[in-house]
C-alpha cells in the first residue's frame, strides 16, 4: 500500500502541526462525549487539559510524528516512540519495539481509512528501523470498538491493564 491510497498522503509531522493535532483531539472528545463516552478522554477539550498542549509539543520534539493529509489538509496524526508512556502501567516488551503513542483522525473524514493508513505507515517505519514489534495501548471500555479497530488492523491483544479506573488493552503486531 502506498501513501496516496484513497488520496491520503502521509508526511513527517512538524512544529506547525500542533494546532491541527489539538483541533483533532478536541473534536474527538466532543465526538466521544456525543456518543455517551465520557470515560475514555473525559469531557474537557484536550487543549484545555493540564499538560495537553505541552504533551502535543513533546510529541513533535521527543517522538516521531506523522500527519495524514487529504488535499493538503491535516486529517490524522500518529506518534511513534520506542516504548510506552512512562505514566502507563505497561510492562516493557523485553525486545526492541516501536510504540504508537497517539493515533487520532479528523471525525469529519471518518470511514476513509485514515487510521488504517497511519498504522500501515507505523508498521513500515518499524520495519525500516529493523524492529519487529509494534505495540499500542488503547481504551478497552464501552463495547470494545477501539480494540476491534486495532484487531482489524493486524494487532493482537496481549495484556489488559487498569489506569486510574480506565480499562486498557495492549495490542501488538509483528512486522518483521
Amino acid at each position: 500500500m502506498n501513501d496516496s491510497t484513497q488520496g491520503i498522503q502521509i508526511r513527517p509531522g512538524s512544529l506547525a502541526d500542533a494546532p491541527a493535532i489539538l483541533d483533532m483531539l478536541d473534536a474527538a472528545v466532543v465526538w466521544m462525549n456525543a456518543r455517551g463516552n465520557t470515560q475514555q478522554w473525559g469531557t474537557t477539550p484536550y487543549s484545555q487539559k493540564p499538560g495537553g498542549v505541552a504533551r502535543v509539543e513533546r510529541y513533535r520534539t521527543q517522538n516521531v510524528p506523522y500527519i495524514a493529509e487529504l488535499d493538503g489538509r491535516p486529517v490524522g496524526a500518529l506518534v511513534l516512540d520506542s516504548g510506552p508512556s512512562p505514566q502507563m502501567p505497561i510492562a516493557p516488551a523485553g525486545e526492541p519495539e516501536r510504540y504508537v503513542r497517539l493515533l487520532v483522525s479528523d471525525r469529519r473524514y471518518a470511514g476513509r481509512g485514515i487510521g488504517a493508513r497511519l498504522l500501515e505507515r507505523a508498521a513500515e517505519e518499524t520495519r525500516r528501523a529493523g524492529v519487529q514489534l509494534l505495540r499500542v495501548d488503547c481504551w478497552a471500555g464501552g463495547g470494545g470498538e477501539l480494540v476491534a479497530f486495532y484487531e482489524r488492523n493486524n494487532f493482537a491483544p496481549t495484556e489488559r491493564f487498569l489506569s486510574q479506573e480506565w480499562p486498557g488493552q495492549v495490542l501488538s503486531r509483528r512486522v518483521g
